[in-house]
């Protein structure tokens, strides 16, 4: 043995270089640096400790140094060292670029959902996550896209693993956007999550996906918590966290979208014909039923007097013969109202 644990195989020569380089005051060839390089990138491919390594070549040295040593041969220790090191740190670099790269197919293949469920959860336990129980999926968007190695995931994930340690949880990247993937039974996780990924984001906004069975459970969640940003942008919620189990209705909503285009032509069709268009008293209904039907906070919202608000909210009774006062007529005003949002009526002809 070279030293503590390391075998001479990564010393390989290094007595002769020295003996050589104290004899004739010359300092390493080219072919001496690259075999030291290749014997480095051996070494840390086995697994050793660069640290130990070091040690050895000290080690080596010291019971190899010639009678004739001159400082040429402490210059020779020194680039045979250097360039051992070098190559042990490609080598450590190479595989951190490999792991790094397989993680990246991975998660790629784990949020599209595009390899072999069986093959899939295999190489998930690599990762921490056993895809046969139920997973649950955040994502979080801010003012600018993020990468893997930006300081917003690893600040987010630091405080994750402070506060939870290994708890089968994978903080990535996918499409500038955070994402957390967690076991489903962990509710608290994601909440923790959304908590400081919102705070890093400088007030982004965080969905978070129903918990889900299964291989195919991630896809399904991450899928779910996607479509509730997009409901966010397109009802233009602003809450901070918003979860798919309390947005269900949208979806349902949707669905038919030829019936939803039918309800909101029938509905809100009439306001065409107000002064300005139906989009101010469409905004109207909007803050009204966004306010709960408090006709001071929505004059508020809108920065109008309540009286001016009152004044709209007869109008549009006039023009479509529904009273968004009374009960009977609100529900259909409402859904009429948010399947305008979600189709973009009367930006777009239905």
């Amino acid at each position: 043995m070279a030293g503590r644990d390391i075998p001479e195989e990564y010393l390989d020569g290094y007595a002769r270089i020295l003996a050589d380089a104290s004899a004739t005051g010359r300092r390493l060839t080219r072919d001496e640096l690259d075999s030291r390089r290749a014997l480095g990138e051996r070494a840390a491919e086995a697994g050793f400790g660069l640290r130990a390594l070091v040690g050895a070549h000290l080690t080596a040295a010291r019971l190899h140094w010639p009678a004739t040593a001159t400082e040429s041969t402490l210059a020779a220790v020194e680039q045979a060292v250097d360039a051992f090191a070098e190559g042990y740190e490609r080598a450590q670099l190479l595989a951190v670029r490999q792991e790094e790269a397989a993680r990246r197919e991975f998660i790629d293949d784990l949020l599209h959902g595009r390899s072999d469920l069986g093959l899939l959860a295999e190489r998930a336990e690599r990762f921490g996550l056993r895809l046969s129980h139920s997973h649950a999926v955040a994502v979080a968007r801010g003012k600018t896209g993020y990468d893997e190695g930006d300081t917003v995931p690893r600040e987010v994930e630091r405080a994750l693993i402070g506060r939870f340690g290994d708890r089968s949880v994978l903080v990535t990247t996918k499409d500038g956007r955070l994402v957390c993937i967690a076991p489903g039974e962990q509710d608290d996780v994601l909440s923790f999550f959304a908590k400081h990924a919102y705070a890093a984001t400088d007030g982004g906004q965080v969905a978070i996906g129903r918990s889900q069975p299964g291989p195919g459970g991630v896809v399904q969640s991450y899928e779910e918590a996607l479509n509730a940003l997009d409901l966010a942008d397109r009802l233009e919620f602003d809450t901070p966290v918003l979860r798919s189990a309390d947005l269900l209705v949208y979806p349902v909503l949707a669905r038919d979208r030829q019936a939803m285009a039918d309800l909101v032509l029938s509905a809100l069709g009439p306001l065409r014909g107000a002064r300005g268009g139906a989009e101010p008293l469409l905004d109207t209904l909007t803050a009204y039923f966004d306010s709960g039907c408090v006709a001071a906070e929505a004059a508020r919202r809108l920065s109008l007097s309540v009286r001016a608000l009152t004044y709209r909210l007869e109008r549009i009774h006039k023009l479509t013969g529904a009273n968004p006062a009374e009960p009977v007529h609100r529900y259909t005003l409402q859904t009429a109202v948010i399947g305008a949002r979600l189709l973009d009526w009367p930006k777009k002809d239905l």
